[in-house]
């Protein structure tokens, strides 16, 4: 066939196509005619379609092959004890906080099993959050109520959700207390409800506040407002410890101390750390500029609390701090993407064979699953060990979960190398392991976030 004959071969199927289609881009009935043809119900196509019709796809897409040749060898790991259950809440991010410090007493006081309470830091959390949201409508009560700040602030009042950031903000203005002082309850351990509740009320709150005559006025009857939540804080949560007495064992149960305590007091005796000034977040978003050290608005949990900073850095030199740590025994917070993983052991990026089963491409890369919003940070689990192959390279990694002993490898998840590299985005390093060269890049002005405009990393 001439390269004439097949240009105009090539022009004629796509004005075909062109025609097929409505001229305002809607599905014309040629367009659907077209589709229909092209469904030729082969057996291929009838088998998988049985399959589908009877079954859930997450059973459909597993590689049953990859999921059996789970190594659980580690060249180097942190000494953890215990692993937590966060029940029906999405306060991994506490979780995930709180376990790196409880870490940290268990081994250097040689404790047993010990737990910090969630439930104290979930309470004063919950109405820390109570006041950002109706303190955010008093800033805003001049605006029109249809503004688009306005309509996110009565979109999402309150919820449980959160990150490091709000981590330090909370253990450092309230101390934490261990679990035993002020353990659990249903509601904490299962959130939708009572905050389905609160979210209700905070939004008739903040109607009130609107119709405020003043600031003045709107300030004053904020006062009272929070002294309802924090009414229905009580009665979900129960009532947070301002003074306990608190009985520390060893590993062998023998009692070493019995004293009392105040929240900060025990934190300033057992943890005594400045987790706003020891700790850095760095990230690896491929959208923004290596290198640079960013802040985003609205990232506290707490109105008058630290923001959310990072540092953006390629994979790599994250993974070089992040080895470092763990050599040193210290565990890491660290938030990833993840999908459904109940009762895997593994996070590899072979575990699950979409592609196969539906005849078509879905892989994407890191900078194209973040541009399309495939590929996000949704979960916080704690960093605790690695393993380096004979040149030190990493092989696969492991984190502590909080989603109980059964889920996982005995309450653990190890991912491959590959997943680290396609789904971490956080990792939380002390500031003794990171090199000077990265210290460096933390004393620049933080460039503020949503950017308008940014390099990326292709």
């Amino acid at each position: 066939m001439s390269k004439k004959i097949l240009l105009i071969v090539v022009a004629t199927i796509m004005a075909l196509g062109v025609a097929a289609q409505s001229k305002d881009g809607g599905i014309s009935n040629d367009m659907l005619e077209q589709m229909r043809k092209s469904y030729t119900n082969s057996p291929e196509q009838r088998a998988i379609k049985n399959a589908l019709a009877s079954t859930p796809i997450p059973k459909l897409i597993i590689n049953s092959e990859n999921l059996a040749k789970i190594d659980k060898h580690f060249s180097h790991r942190v000494r953890t004890k215990g692993i937590t259950n966060q029940k029906a809440s999405g306060r991994c991010w506490l979780f995930t906080g709180l376990n790196i410090l409880r870490a940290k007493m268990i081994n250097k006081y040689r404790l047993g099993e010990m737990e910090f309470s969630q439930n104290y830091n979930s309470f004063y959390d919950q109405l820390e959050k109570s006041n950002n949201f109706l303190q955010k409508i008093i800033d805003t009560r001049n605006l029109p109520v249809n503004d688009g700040k306005v309509q996110r602030l009565f979109g999402s009042p309150i919820g449980d959700g959160g990150n490091f950031r709000g981590v330090v903000n909370l253990v450092m203005k309230y101390g934490v207390v261990p679990k035993e002082v002020m353990p659990e309850t249903y509601q904490s351990e299962h959130t939708k409800a009572y905050r389905s509740v609160l979210t209700q009320k905070l939004r008739i709150f903040g109607l009130e506040l609107r119709a405020a005559k003043s600031r003045k006025e709107a300030m004053a009857l904020k006062e009272k407002q929070l002294a309802e939540v924090y009414r229905i804080l009580t009665e979900c949560m129960g009532v947070p410890p301002t003074e306990f007495e608190w009985t520390m064992r060893n590993r062998k149960g023998k009692v070493i101390s019995t004293k009392k305590y105040t929240p900060k007091s025990f934190y300033e005796e057992y943890i005594a750390e400045d987790l706003k000034g020891n700790y850095v977040i760095f990230m690896n978003n491929p959208i923004y500029e290596y290198g640079k050290f960013y802040k985003r608005k609205g990232g506290s949990h707490v109105y008058d609390g630290e923001s959310f900073e990072f540092l953006n850095l390629p994979m790599d030199r994250i993974k070089e701090m992040a080895i470092a740590s763990i050599k040193d025994n210290t565990a890491m917070y660290l938030s990833c993407g993840v999908g459904f993983f109940k009762k895997r052991a593994s996070l590899d990026l072979k575990n699950f064979d979409y592609e196969s089963l539906f005849r078509t491409p879905l892989t994407q890369n890191k900078y194209d699953g973040v541009v399309s919003r495939a590929i996000s940070s949704n979960h916080a689990m704690t960093l605790i060990a690695v393993d380096l192959d004979e040149n030190g390279k990493p092989r696969k990694w492991m984190v502590e979960n909080s989603w109980g002993p059964n889920n996982g490898f005995k309450g653990n998840l190890i991912m491959t190398d590959e997943w680290f590299d396609k789904y971490v985005f956080n990792v939380v390093i002390e500031r003794q392991y990171i090199p000077e060269d990265i210290l460096k890049m933390l004393k620049q002005k933080p460039t503020m976030l949503p950017l308008k405009k940014y390099r990326v990393n292709k």
